[in-house]
């Protein structure tokens, strides 16, 4: 029987709190509205829940312009209600993660307030990067399009990798650190079990501001923007914090990063416990790309982390069926991808709503869209609200069971998803959300007698085979049927179940002979 911390191996289910559940009846998600689905997580057969940001903000990036680190936005509900939702989720069997935003704060946040109303030079404006000059201080571009500098008026720029409305802190102010090492105590002490750390590899930037290199664009381990040394001591700091209180308190960090080698580097035993493992979710649909980056992580990192889709990329229903002329192409494939990564050792992370493969929504109208990034691009770039439509619970309320009362969803839902509703769903044994359910418990009841380590078998071109244990696990990306190796008996497959071949865009796992 393993005696691991519960982070190890656990499933997380991102809930993106405005799309969620609405309880006031506003069309917004919020905590209410959380708790109140509750049990359908529990039924799910997750082990946790991270909520991204729910603190104050303009909501000029969807809460992760964070206003007020220690507190609860009206729009999401009050403290009370948080510290509700810690202790239901508990006595639900569901540990609770919480959002942090270091990198950045809003620009409505005091701080930058006050570093508005302080010359240069000040105390106030160190904790920020201000710089002055006639010109931007260096070629660094937004990751939301455009500079990443503004002006004020006196002269000076300053800095953000995102949205004007969100400055960028200097971690070299001592008063940084402290200020973030009591926003985690603050939010420990109420009890939650761990934190997800925005933009984890961007604290720190070149103490000399050089230019990006034109060979170096984009989230590059030498990049002069990301992974700089110093930021490894935050997160040193920031373990000593989480090993103070009891109960296996964990962190994991959205770090992008060049190569698995360069990823183990946030979780050495005193820093991070998990990292993001970004290269499953970037990878094709492709037997060998799957093959490497399992290679790659299981070397590199032993505490791996796996995950498909989140609320900043094109859902994986959506990816995989790119390019295909199989209309159910990409359900099919992220069904036997979710197979293939909840049999790998490790946690993994899934996203609200791949449960009921819903896929992208690409088609919302202009004046829908909110994210920053389809604005900064003038139209150009979509932005990801595609990812972020407010999930459907039932087939025939005006917003599908999303929200308590009449108003509309803060982003339309298509009419299509009525099909794809929780209810539509819940009884129909071949449904994905049907699916889900099994995997998760089958999974659930084998991980305490698998090992931490897999074994490759020799499989057909566009196949993997490994073993995990007592467990076989086969995945098909090519087109061709193929046929299966010597088992006991099927355990469970992502499409219709066959006891000497697999199907293309299909997964199963086996029993051992």
């Amino acid at each position: 029987m393993k005696n691991s911390p519960w982070w190890r191996d656990a499933v997380v289910y991102e809930i993106y709190v405005r799309s969620f559940a609405d309880a006031s009846g506003d069309g917004i998600g919020d905590l209410q509205g959380i708790r109140s689905r509750l049990p359908y997580l529990a039924g799910l057969g997750v082990d946790a829940i991270w909520l991204t940001p729910f603190q104050p903000s303009p909501m000029a990036d969807g809460g992760y312009d964070v206003a007020d680190y220690r507190g609860v936005d009206p729009l999401f509900g009050t403290l009370a209600d948080f510290d509700a939702l810690v202790a239901d989720a508990h006595a639900h069997g569901l540990r609770l993660i919480v959002d942090v935003v270091p990198n950045h704060s809003s620009s409505a946040h005091p701080w930058f307030q006050a570093a508005l109303a302080a010359p240069p030079g000040s105390p106030e404006r160190d904790r920020y990067i201000f710089r002055d000059g006639e010109e931007p201080p260096n070629n660094w571009t937004s990751a939301f399009s455009g500079p990443a500098w503004t002006r004020l008026p006196d002269g000076q720029w300053y800095l953000h990798l995102f949205a004007p409305e969100q400055p960028d802190f200097n971690w070299r102010n001592p008063a940084v650190h402290e200020e973030f090492l009591d926003v985690l105590r603050f939010w420990l002490d109420r009890g939650v079990d761990g934190f997800r750390i925005d933009v984890a590899m961007g604290l720190y930037k070149d103490a000399d501001l050089a230019d990006v290199p034109p060979s170096g664009e984009g989230f590059q381990s030498r990049s002069p923007i990301w992974s700089q040394p110093e930021v490894h001591e935050v997160y040193r700091e920031w373990r000593k914090v989480l090993d103070s209180y009891p109960g296996d308190r964990a962190a994991v960090g959205e770090v992008w990063t060049d190569t698995a080698e360069d990823l183990a580097l946030y979780v050495r035993p005193d820093e991070l416990h998990q990292s993001f493992n970004f290269a499953w979710l970037e990878a094709p649909w492709s037997a060998t790309a799957f093959r490497k980056i399992i290679e790659d992580t299981l070397v590199a990192v032993t505490a791996p982390t796996w995950v498909l889709s989140n609320h900043d990329v094109v859902r994986h229903i959506t990816r995989y069926g790119e390019g295909s002329l199989e209309p159910e192409a990409g359900l099919d494939r992220g069904r036997a991808a979710l197979l293939a990564m909840l049999a790998l050792p490790g946690s993994a992370y899934l996203y609200q709503g791949e449960e009921l493969g819903l896929p992208e929504v690409q088609d919302l109208p202009p004046e829908s869209r909110q994210d920053p990034i389809f604005e900064r691009s003038g139209g150009e770039l979509l932005g990801r609200d595609g990812c972020r439509v407010p999930i459907p619970w039932s087939s025939d309320a005006q917003s599908y069971g999303f929200s308590s009362g009449d108003a509309r969803p803060w982003l339309p839902q298509p009419a299509a998803w009525a099909d794809l509703s929780v209810e539509s769903q819940a009884g129909d044994p071949a449904s994905t959300l049907s699916f889900y359910r099994r995997v998760l418990a089958l999974r659930r009841s084998l991980r305490a007698s698998l090992p931490d380590a897999i074994a490759w078998l020799d499989s057909p071109a566009d196949t993997l085979l490994f073993t995990r244990g007592e467990l076989i696990c086969a995945i098909n990306c090519g087109d061709e049927a193929v046929p299966l190796p010597p088992h006991g008996g099927i355990l469970i497959s992502s499409g219709e179940p066959d006891q000497t071949s697999l199907a293309p865009d299909t997964a199963v796992w086996l029993r051992q002979a």
